[in-house]
């Protein structure tokens, strides 16, 4: 986290126990654990896709998702709460998106997965799974997507240290940041 220097000019710094937790390298244990955590659970809902023909070739398991929560009942609620995204939704069944849309999420949730295990990119593997969980929040099934969402965004604001324990020690050092010596003048 960072310091904000306000308009008349006073330095605001973050709490000592925010500054800790989330740009500290001595708390990548925790976000390890999360970190894993999370990504097993991305591999697991991937893997039920996956090998499911109906979501990676016809897309017909979306398309049936989509179709039953554009519904309005006569009684009760809908699924979808918001106007315009069951507009979104319904422009996607029209234009027949689900025939693509399937595999994406699938393989999506796959390589999302992966990455968070791996540690690799772990702040970009965390947003679009926080992205995914969001979209299925929207489309009324909470499920666990509500528990994956918070800790994605932890994972998230965390990203500096939270892929330090795995890939993005050497990844973020090879692309400079946050971790590349800085080069001293002669």
């Amino acid at each position: 986290m960072a310091n904000v220097i306000t308009l008349k000019g006073q330095q605001i710094q973050d709490p000592l126990f925010i500054q800790k937790l989330f740009g500290d390298t001595r708390t990548a244990w925790i976000w390890l654990v999360l970190r894993i955590w999370l990504g097993y659970k991305w591999i697991d809902a991937s893997l039920h896709k996956i090998e499911n023909p109906a979501w990676v070739k016809t897309g017909d398991a979306l398309k049936g998702f989509w179709s039953s929560i554009v519904v309005i009942p006569e009684e009760g609620r809908p699924a979808i709460s918001f106007d315009w995204y069951r507009n979104f939704i319904e422009t996607l069944l029209d234009a027949e998106a689900y025939s693509w849309f399937g595999p994406l999420v699938a393989y999506g949730e796959m390589v999302i997965g992966i990455a968070l295990v791996i540690g690799a990119f772990t702040g970009f593997a965390a947003f679009f799974g926080a992205f995914m969980n969001w979209n299925f929040m929207m489309a009324g099934s909470a499920s666990t997507n509500p528990m994956l969402f918070v800790v994605a965004l932890g994972l998230i604001l965390a990203w500096k240290v939270a892929g330090y324990i795995g890939a993005d020690r050497f990844l973020l050092r090879w692309i400079g940041t946050p971790w590349k010596e800085k080069e001293t003048q002669a």
